[in-house]
């Protein structure tokens, strides 16, 4: 049996924020080669003393300061093809992180910088890897999810308004929701919210309500991108 060629595992994160009613992803910018001065999505490689989850945690603690419990973390799916790292054979991990007001990123490990940037313009870019496959597949991930799961609450603080809920929502998905309808639907899906007794002024108009994420983590009947 021929010896078998060099080999590694490495983790990438798809790291997930809304920032200024827009969805944003955090980017790191390459210090070394391969791929140097290239935009990037952060990760690196598993120590041989972890594994994939703890992984991705470090990777996460050491970018954006959150730890495991500081946000929704979830496997996105691996991507192996043979020449997609020019160094050697490796095989990357994909993780999907979301989290509300993630603040400023600081670069760690073989990154020149590192910051938030609008999803459509890092789709737009030239990122290094396979990233702009594994971005795109995160994003959609977060679409779907927020269609028939309660994930748009992890987007959220604590406690938040129908309206904040929204906002969420219409940069996840990218399109306008009708305020009424999507309260309507919101308000009425079991599980889905849970009344906090408390109000907050949210814009013109009487305080609002604040809730918090209920029990519930599948939505029966599902909410759609239907703008309508």
């Amino acid at each position: 049996m021929p010896p078998f060629p060099p080999f590694a595992v490495t983790v990438d994160l798809v790291a997930l924020t809304v920032r200024h009613d827009a969805l944003h992803v955090l980017l790191v910018t390459r210090g070394e080669d391969p791929f140097v001065g290239r935009p990037a999505l952060p990760g690196g490689f598993v120590r041989p003393d972890e594994d994939l989850a703890d992984a991705a945690s470090r990777e996460l603690a050491e970018e954006t300061g959150l730890h495991r419990g500081g946000a929704h973390l979830e496997q996105l799916g691996s991507y192996g093809s043979p020449h997609r790292d020019p160094r050697m054979r490796v095989v990357s991990v994909a993780y999907l992180a979301l989290a509300p007001g993630l603040p400023d990123a600081e670069p760690g490990g073989d990154a020149a910088a590192a910051g938030w940037v609008p999803v459509a313009d890092a789709l737009a870019d030239d990122l290094a890897f396979d990233h702009h496959a594994i971005l795109t597949d995160g994003v959609e991930r977060a679409r779907a999810k927020l269609e028939y799961t309660s994930l748009a609450t992890a987007f959220c603080g604590p406690e938040f308004t129908v309206s904040e809920l929204r906002r969420v929502y219409e940069a996840v998905w990218g399109t306008a929701l009708d305020p009424r309808n999507f309260h309507r639907k919101v308000t009425s899906t079991p599980g889905f919210l849970t009344e906090t007794g408390r109000t907050v002024v949210d814009g013109p108009g009487r305080p609002a309500a604040l809730y918090r994420g209920g029990p519930t983590t599948a939505l029966h009947p599902p909410l759609t991108r239907d703008p309508g």
